[in-house]
Order: structure tokens, then C-alpha cells, then sequence
């Protein structure tokens, strides 16, 4: 139909912690989502998969992004942007990007992640 129907899954060292809603019907998700999460002093990444809900199969992987411990400490402020998917099968061609921004703040190591939009 030329629209996906997506959602994002948010992973810290492989353990799926979040699940934003699921946009219907498009290819440019807003999505506004804040969640924050408690790192452990030993977490090595931080990965947000953006999957395409389907209700007669298994749900496609459209592309993730990955946020390792050294890119956050490159960026002890945080980091606002758009990040391009990569993609999770090698087999499979990736287009697209996704809109976030991650702080860790305080000495407590939380971490502040929005999803904001994808296209």
C-alpha cells in the first residue's frame, strides 16, 4: 500500500525495555514518546529497532539504530538529531532515518530517551 505501520522497540544490551505505540498507515511516524530507564554501570548499548506491525505475519525489522557507551560519553550533554537506520539483516536494503534524543543525566546514570519521529 506504500505505508508501513510502525513501531520502535528500544533494547539496552539485547533486553527489549520499551515499546512505543504503533503509527498506522504511514511513512512518516511522529511518535513524541519519553521514557527513562536505569543503566547499569556495566551496559555497553543502547539499540532502537523500527519494526512495521503486521497483523498476518511476523512484524518486518524496517532498521535500527545503535548508541554505544563511548558515543554517549562523546557526548556527556546529550545528542539531539537525526540518525540514519542501519540495517539488521545484511541481505536487506535500509532507507530511512530516525529522529532522537538521548541525555544520561545526573549521577544516578538515567537515561532520557525520546523517539520523536522517523521518516
Amino acid at each position: 500500500t506504500g505505508s508501513s505501520d510502525p513501531y520502535c522497540i528500544v533494547k539496552i544490551d539485547d533486553e527489549a525495555i520499551v515499546r512505543t505505540a504503533t503509527v498506522w498507515k504511514t511513512l512518516s511516524p511522529f511518535w513524541g514518546e519519553e521514557y527513562e530507564v536505569h543503566l547499569q554501570p556495566t551496559f555497553h548499548s543502547i539499540s532502537i529497532y523500527v519494526m512495521d506491525e503486521d497483523a498476518l505475519s511476523r512484524d518486518d525489522v524496517i532498521g535500527k539504530v545503535c548508541i554505544t557507551r563511548d558515543m554517549l560519553a562523546e557526548h556527556p550533554k546529550g545528542y539531539s538529531g537525526w540518525v540514519s537506520l542501519s540495517e539488521v539483516d545484511p541481505d536487506e536494503e535500509v532507507q530511512g532515518e530516525i529522529h532522537l534524543r538521548v541525555e544520561v543525566l545526573g549521577s544516578q546514570r538515567l537515561l532520557c530517551c525520546t523517539v520523536l519521529e522517523a521518516r
